[in-house]
Order: structure tokens, then C-alpha cells, then sequence
């Protein structure tokens, strides 16, 4: 389903409002999914911290706030460093879902100091940049591959046919994961991610739990096996891996790092990739500009993943009371930082509702901040870059060949196809 949209800019008509809550936010109505932008507009007007009854959740809606509260450390991304569910005013997790809360609470994302430090210090040493500069060849010759078989067919599903398959391909490589056991990857990351979303169905939770068990064995397995016979790849890396203290991962800890890894390093750069090339298709004056001058790419980059941000809402627990703007948030309240508003605010970004991919003041918040901020950014521009550059050069004359639709997601904000033709 698709909103009524702006011929020049494809932006809904008019902001989508949750009759229930009087907020203009109602992330499981498809007019809001498909472009939430004009109603985060509405949100920003409404106040700076909203209390969303449906999900039990304070949106926060400004870039200000946003980037101070992900700095914040009365806030975190768990709080069962500091207290019981009891202790919190939380109802523990339903003991079926045990597998997907135990894969889930010991990646460093869902993790908050000493634990996070010690396992970010840990994973930095096998995910340096020169692990990262090294696979530059690897992701410029795959982009290349993926790009030459769509401009053979005359064009095709830009998601299946280059989005999906470049980065769910670099991080396997990078972790050492056999081409040969790839296939079960994409679809193990997304029922998996499907618990991100707000308020997961029963369905989604056995979805997600079913994929933690299959993919956290296939990881014991690939690491018994590293450890027998290391390898030049991330696993092994942090196997060898330790600090001052020889304090090395736990197998649990190291499986939940590689799902942790292998799921952001390809779910944000698939939804990246598509949205920025429906946002460049939409905006033909810029996709001209850019093909123009391909110098552009880096900052084209930034900008796409600023104008149709792919991850929406990042969730924090209030661990101490905190207030804003007069607004006291107790501890044990869950907080959502609306990262597609935080990036379309004009306070910071002039004509945020313009596509520009000329921005030079650009701090987009797309890959978070502080502790959290993504380990993977680097990585992720190179993947981005390597596509785009790509597309630019071999199939000059790509276009849109049928509206898409976006997915039923609020959360993770991405398409179900791009049918695209030369």
C-alpha cells in the first residue's frame, strides 16, 4: 500500500496521527510506514518527549535531545546489569523466547559496561581498519559482479539482485563463513530482526527463536572448528583475541558478536541501498547531478542515509531518572529515539525535507552515537560507495520500473522489492 505522494518529491500528503494516543506516530499504519517524515514534523511540533501508550514508550523526536541521550549514561541499552526484572518493574521475557533473549543479550549492542567494554575492546582488535581496508578489492569486485549480471538481463530487482547479496557476502567473508553455507544467512537475520519492531507477534517470536537455535549451532560448529584450524578471518580473530587482563570471549558471547555482526552488517546497508536509489529515482535533478560527477558519491552517501534513514528507532531503559524539558522520565521507563526525525529536523539541517546530496553539514545520526555508535560505519560507506559507484558507471541509464512497496516495518525502514530496467 502506498500513500498519496508529492509529484516532485514522493513525500506523503499528510501526517498519518494514532487517534488513540493524539500523536501524529502510528507505526503499524501503512500510510505512516510509507512515509513517516511529514508526521515526525507534526512530532517535533508536538514536544520534545511524548509518552506513546501502545508501545509503552517516551518517543523523543528532536536531534538535540536524540544525540545527547545516546551519549547519556543515566539511560542503557539493558538494565539487567544493575537490576532484577522485578527490581525494574519489568515482566521477565516468556521462557519460549529464552533462546532469542539469551543469542540477543550478550552481543555488545544489548550490552552496557564493564561487559560492553571489554567486548568492544575485543572485537576492535580483529575488526581493525586494516581488516576493513583489506577487503576493499573483495567488496569493489563483487559490486562489479553483481552489477555486470543485472545490466546482462536488462535490469531486475535491484534488492535481490545487487542490495542483498554485496553485504550479506562481505561480512560472510570477513567472519570466514564458507560460501557453501551462506544461503540460510538472509533468512535467519531476518526473523531474527523481526523482534526489533515494536510490539513482535507471537508468530514473529517463534520466527526469531527457531533462527537463534539454528544459527547460534551452525556458529558452534564453525568455531569448534576454528579453533582447531584457524583461518586469516574475524572468527579466528577473536578467538586469539584478548586484553590485559587475557580476558577472552565466552562461546556464547563470541556466537551472539557474529549474529550481532552478520545482522547490522548487512540489515542497514540492504535498506540503504534500496531506499537511497528509490530516493534518487524520485529526485531525478540529483541522480543527474550525480551521475555527473561521480565525485559526489561519498557525500551522496551521508545525505541518502540521512533523507530515508534506514534504522528508525533506537530503544533505551532509564537506568536513573532524567527530565526533559520539564518532563520527568522515572527510572524503569523505556525510551525511543526517533532517529528519521532526528534526521529531517531543521533546527539542524536546512531543508531537511530536501534531497541534496551536495550537504556538507551533515551529522545524521544514522549510525547512532556514543558507546553504541555502529563499529561497522566504516564498512558500510565502502559497501555503499563500491554499489553506487557501480551502478553509476555500468548501467548509466537505470530507472525505475514499477513503484515498489515498502515493508509492513517501522523499525527497520526498507522495500519488499526495486524492480528496476536499463
Amino acid at each position: 500500500m502506498t500513500a498519496a505522494s508529492d509529484s516532485a518529491t514522493g513525500r506523503a500528503s499528510d501526517p498519518a496521527f494514532d487517534p488513540a494516543s493524539g500523536l501524529a506516530f502510528d507505526p503499524w499504519d501503512p500510510t505512516f510506514v510509507d512515509d513517516p517524515y511529514p508526521a515526525f514534523a507534526e512530532l517535533r511540533r508536538q514536544g520534545r518527549v511524548l509518552y506513546y501508550e501502545p508501545s509503552d514508550q517516551w518517543l523523543v523526536p528532536h536531534h538535540a535531545d536524540v544525540s545527547a541521550l545516546l551519549r547519556d549514561r543515566r539511560l542503557g541499552r539493558t538494565y539487567q546489569h544493575r537490576f532484577s526484572h522485578e527490581e525494574f518493574g519489568r515482566t521477565p521475557p516468556p521462557p519460549e523466547q529464552e533462546p532469542f533473549h539469551t543469542l540477543n543479550d550478550h552481543g555488545m549492542l544489548d550490552l552496557e559496561p564493564p561487559d560492553h567494554t571489554r567486548i568492544r575492546r575485543l572485537v576492535s582488535k580483529a575488526f581493525t581498519p586494516r581488516t576493513v581496508e583489506r577487503l576493499k578489492p573483495y567488496v569493489h569486485g563483487l559490486a562489479d559482479d553483481l552489477v555486470a549480471r543485472l545490466v546482462a538481463a536488462g535490469g531486475g530487482d535491484l534488492l535481490t539482485d545487487v542490495a542483498e547479496p554485496l553485504p550479506v557476502a562481505v561480512i560472510a567473508e570477513m567472519l570466514g563463513i564458507p560460501e557453501s553455507d551462506r544461503a540460510p544467512l538472509r533468512p535467519w537475520s531476518a526473523d531474527i530482526c523481526g523482534m526489533y519492531e515494536l510490539n513482535p507477534s507471537e508468530e514473529t517470536a517463534a520466527k526469531a527463536v527457531r533462527a537463534s537455535l539454528d544459527f547460534s549451532e551452525y556458529l558452534r560448529t564453525l568455531i569448534a572448528a576454528r579453533r582447531k584450524e584457524p583461518g586469516d578471518d574475524l572468527i579466528s580473530g577473536l578467538i586469539a583475541a584478548h586484553d590485559e587482563d587475557d580476558d577472552r570471549l565466552t562461546e556464547q558471547e563470541m556466537i551472539s558478536t557474529c549474529v550481532l555482526l552478520l545482522n547490522a552488517g548487512h540489515e542497514a546497508t540492504v535498506n540503504a541501498t534500496t531506499n537511497g536509489w528509490l530516493a534518487l529515482f524520485r529526485n531525478p535533478g540529483q541522480l543527474a547531478a550525480l551521475r555527473a560527477d561521480r565525485s559526489l558519491v561519498p557525500s551522496a552517501v551521508e545525505e541518502l542515509m540521512r533523507y530515508d534513514t534506514p534504522l528508525q528507532l533506537f530503544e533505551r531503559w532509564v537506568l536513573d531518572e532524567i527530565e526533559i524539558d520539564g518532563t520527568t522520565l522515572p527510572r524503569g521507563a523505556e525510551v525511543a529515539m526517533l532517529f528519521g526525525s532526528a534526521n529531517h529536523d531543521p533546527a539542524v539541517f536546512t531543508d531537511p525535507d530536501r534531497l541534496d546530496l551536495t550537504r556538507r553539514d551533515n551529522p545524521h545520526i544514522s549510525f547512532s552515537a556514543g558507546i553504541h555508535y555502529c563499529i561497522g560505519a566504516p564498512l558500510a560507506r565502502i559497501e555503499l560507495a563500491a554499489s553506487m559507484t557501480s551502478l553509476l558507471e555500468r548501467a548509466p541509464g537505470l530507472r525505475l520500473a514499477a513503484e515498489p512497496d515498502r515493508r509492513p516495518n517501522f523499525v527497520m525502514r526498507g522495500l519488499t522489492e526495486l524492480r528496476v530496467e536499463l
